[in-house]
This record gives C-alpha cells, sequence and structure tokens, in this order.
C-alpha cells in the first residue's frame, strides 16, 4: 500500500516521452561544436594508424582532399593541424618551426588553395614537436626559457598567419607571448587572424598518446611541470585566463577536458568569453579502449561531449568529431 501525499510536482512527468525531453533539453550538440584535430606526415599516399589511439592517423598532405571535403560536408567548422616532424629536421632549437615548407604551411596553403574559406585552419604554435629535447620552448639547464621561447614563437605565428592560418594556437604557456603575437600579426597586417590561447593547460598525464603521434614521447627529457599549470590549482587559472584576455585573445583553452570541467565552467562564469575545451588523446584513448571492451556503450562519446556544453564550452577540440558529426547528421 502506497501512503503519504504524492509530490503535486513531479520531474519524471517531462521525462516520459521523447518529444517531451528533447522540448525542455537544456543543452544541444550540432557539429557546429566540434574541432577535428588532424596528424600529418611527410611523404605520399600514406595513411599510418597511431597504435595508442585507435582509429586516429596521421595524413600525408595529398590524402587531406578526401579528408577535409568530409569534414566539410558533416559541418564541422575547423580543423586543428599537428605535424609529426621527422627526427632529421628536429633541433634543440626547434628551427624547423620557422621553415615555410614544413607540415603546418604545406597544409595549410594546400587546404587554402583548395577549399578557400569553408572551413578554418587552426595552428598550433609551441615548439615541442620540432625540437629533439620534447619541451615547448629553449631549454636551458633542464629549464625552458620564457623571453627567448616568445622570440621564435612570434615569428612562428606571423609565418601560419602568412601561409593562412585562420586561428592562431599558442599551447606553449609561456607567459606574456599572447601579447606579442597579437602586436606582431597586426604590425604586419594580419589584425583578422583569431588567437585562440592555451590559457589553462595543465601538466597533466593524459597527453601520453598525443606526444607518440607527433613523436615527441621518447624524446622528451624531463616533464613540464616548471611551465604548464599544476593540476592542484583551480584558482591560478583565473590569473591566466585575465592575463590572456587582456593581451588580446579572442578565444581561450582548457586542456585537457574532462577531468577539468569545474575549470570551465568557472572560466565561463567570470568571463563570459568563448571558451574551448579539449578532449586529450589519453581522455579519446580510455572511453575508445573502454567500448571495444565491451565496458562502456557507444553512447558514452556523445555524452562525454554533451559535458564539456554543460560545463560552459563554445567548442570541443576532439579526435571523435568526424563519428560524432555523422550520427548527429549535423
Amino acid at each position: 500500500m502506497i501512503t503519504g501525499k504524492y509530490p503535486s510536482l513531479r520531474l519524471r512527468r517531462t521525462r516520459k516521452f521523447n518529444w517531451s525531453r528533447r522540448l525542455v533539453q537544456e543543452n544541444n550538440l550540432s557539429s557546429a561544436d566540434l574541432i577535428y584535430p588532424i596528424f600529418l606526415i611527410e611523404g605520399k599516399n600514406r595513411k599510418l594508424p597511431i597504435k595508442s589511439m585507435p582509429g586516429v592517423y596521421r595524413f600525408t598532405i595529398d590524402k587531406l582532399g578526401m579528408l577535409i571535403s568530409k569534414v566539410i560536408k558533416y559541418k564541422i567548422p575547423m580543423v586543428a593541424l599537428f605535424p609529426s616532424t621527422p627526427l632529421n629536421k628536429k633541433d634543440k632549437f626547434g628551427n624547423e618551426a620557422l621553415n615555410e615548407n614544413n607540415l603546418i604551411c604545406k597544409a595549410t596553403r594546400f587546404i587554402k588553395k583548395r577549399f578557400k574559406n569553408e572551413i578554418g585552419i587552426m595552428c598550433d604554435v609551441a615548439l615541442d614537436p620540432y625540437t629533439t629535447h620534447g619541451h615547448d620552448g629553449l631549454l636551458k639547464n633542464n629549464y625552458v626559457l620564457n623571453d627567448e621561447t616568445i622570440d621564435i614563437l612570434i615569428k612562428q605565428s606571423l609565418l601560419q598567419a602568412q601561409m593562412g592560418c585562420d586561428v592562431i594556437a599558442p599551447s606553449d604557456m609561456m607567459d606574456g607571448r599572447i601579447g606579442r603575437i597579437r602586436k606582431i600579426l597586426d604590425k604586419n597586417k594580419y589584425s583578422d587572424v583569431q588567437i585562440l590561447s592555451y590559457a589553462v593547460k595543465y601538466a597533466s598525464n593524459f597527453y601520453g598518446p598525443f606526444r607518440d603521434a607527433v613523436g615527441s614521447k621518447k624524446s622528451l627529457k624531463g616533464d613540464k611541470r616548471n611551465y604548464q599549470m599544476d593540476f592542484s590549482n583551480s584558482n591560478e587559472s583565473l590569473r591566466e585566463v585575465a592575463l590572456d584576455i587582456k593581451e588580446g585573445a579572442d578565444m581561450v583553452m582548457v586542456k585537457p577536458g574532462l577531468p577539468y570541467l569545474d575549470i570551465i565552467q568557472k572560466i565561463k562564469n567570470n568571463f563570459r568569453i568563448p571558451v574551448l575545451a579539449y578532449q586529450v588523446s589519453g581522455e579519446y584513448s580510455l572511453i575508445k579502449n573502454g567500448i571495444k571492451n565491451k565496458l562502456i556503450s557507444q553512447n558514452s562519446v556523445i555524452e562525454s561531449i554533451m559535458s564539456f556544453k554543460r560545463a560552459g564550452a563554445s567548442a570541443i577540440v576532439t579526435y571523435f568529431a568526424l563519428e560524432i558529426a555523422k550520427k548527429l547528421k549535423f
């Protein structure tokens, strides 16, 4: 026997039917929320799998036409380019970053020539894919130099803008680099080029597969804790974002993603600036392997991405982007 009074308000009422659930849904996900990362390799007609990231590949530039066409078909607004630089083109200074015929520059020119402005191009600004020591900047006595690194990063940023990059994305975590990059872009009449600052990039344990993909994992000497953020800290993220906004950042990135939903929400609530999240390689591989081993459902992919939207992210960089877009049908 049921005793007591029934509640006059039953939240289950709006959950009963699909149409009703859709009617009161607080957050929506579309292809417009996604950014697709692409790994590049040298050579021709090559598509190489990445063992640590099931379903993710490195592509030669001549393979990009079909891939970008597919990304456009599914209405994903932007791709993010990352190079796997051959070891013989790396040095301790990262000079390949300033080569106008490096993988990023060639890929950017290729995409712009063929697709014009049908899709946005985001280019990473950091030295780790180009250095023999695997760090994001110049290394001296096992310490990454800030100002000397920025001198190279502003040249790298200007070169990428000249090649046709739409969104310059400094991921290096050097202090003051956003202001100097903005100044050199404006001085050279690239004032419309956007800056997406990796303002909040934690020294995380979730980056391993990415470093494998770009070829910096084995070469990395030490760790990056002396310039990337301490994952114990939360309020420090607000200081990082405030500085980068003041220096001219158009958007900010939080990286990694799922372990830092609280940070995404805090930044969105405090600054009302477009906040992007990066569902990093370690997160991707954990979910992908969980699905493969039937520990979790395929639907966990959408659930994970929706959590970013719920936290306040404007867009998400994810290796699941194409898979999600196909399922959403735009």
